[in-house]
């Protein structure tokens, strides 16, 4: 009886081994940095820990000196970040097709991806988002990829890859390699965040008239989002309480603003029928710095 028992005991934890395997496996194999671009060695390593590790989802915009983006998160990460200059036989679509392979074959969700001009300036992804000069490049050729990777306990990556051409024909990938704090809200990510996009955060001024700061490419990603099928746009309209006004009269330029950038909304496509306008003022303070001051919030949540 005591052999059999031994034999058992041996053959579940053989299952056991072999079921485990692949987990281990896939944990390891996503914990570890993608494999390099022909094997190339980084020019440029860089350890990334940070409790607000700025991470962009959509296109990048400075204004008044501050980034701006329809979809941009903070997040606490710990990981890498590491530069590599490519061959002059290389052209930049080999190098980001590469890790985009990689990741496909890790199972990885594309959360966001540009090229060109429509991912904003190269100067401001160089400078105020990766914080490295060397990418500075021409607007026109660049191309920036989010993908996130989800391990079977639950342990969330994030990879990015951005990859441009300078003005002296210099080729350049950056790529950082996240692992996502406990409790982090990851945008198209995690479970339910797909359906609703933004906000986009558009600041108004003006009185009888308002004036609102964006561009033309926000006004075409919210008409683009705006043609999904069944898709609702929903505007917030917020304002500071000034000292010599009411509640009441704060509300009341918060509505007018709205109403106005509702008008805009409307001439460009994005029909009143879809179209759902909150205003609350100076009721509802938010702490997120990039949201403050008289603005409309527009998202865009689609079925």
């Amino acid at each position: 009886m005591n052999k059999w028992h031994s034999l058992l005991g041996k053959l579940v934890l053989l299952v056991g081994a072999v079921l485990l395997f692949p987990l281990n496996s896939l944990a390891s194999e996503l914990a570890a940095f993608p494999e390099a671009f022909r094997q190339l060695t980084p020019e440029v390593q860089v350890e990334l820990r940070s409790s607000g590790h700025l991470v962009l989802l959509s296109p990048v915009r400075e204004v008044n000196d501050e980034v701006r983006a329809e979809t941009m998160v903070r997040l606490p990460v710990t990981g890498e970040g590491r530069m590599y200059q490519l061959p002059r036989d290389v052209n930049r679509e080999q190098a980001r097709d590469h890790y985009l392979a990689l990741l496909q074959q890790q199972g990885a969700k594309i959360l966001f991806e540009c090229s060109g001009v429509s991912c904003g300036r190269s100067v401001v992804w160089a400078n105020r988002i990766f914080d490295q000069a060397t990418l500075n490049g021409r607007d026109s050729e660049q191309s920036y990829l989010a993908a996130g990777t989800l391990e079977p306990d639950g342990t969330r990556w994030l990879t990015l890859v951005y990859t441009v051409t300078r003005g002296n024909l210099r080729k350049y990938v950056w790529v950082e390699h996240l692992k996502v704090g406990n409790g982090a809200v990851v945008p198209g990510f995690d479970a339910g965040s797909d359906r609703v996009s933004g906000p986009l955060i558009v600041p108004w001024q003006g009185g009888v008239t308002y004036q609102f700061d964006w561009q033309s490419t926000d006004r075409q990603q919210i008409r683009e989002q705006a043609g999904n099928k069944g898709a609702i746009v929903v505007l917030v309209g917020y304002s500071t309480l000034q000292d010599d006004e009411t509640l009441d009269q704060s509300i009341e330029r918060a509505r007018a603003a709205t109403e106005t950038l509702s008008d805009v909304l409307a001439r460009i496509g994005v029909g009143r029928d879809q179209q759902r306008l909150l205003v609350v003022g100076p009721t509802i303070p938010i702490d997120d710095p990039e949201r403050q001051g008289n603005r409309v919030e527009i998202s865009v949540i689609t079925r």
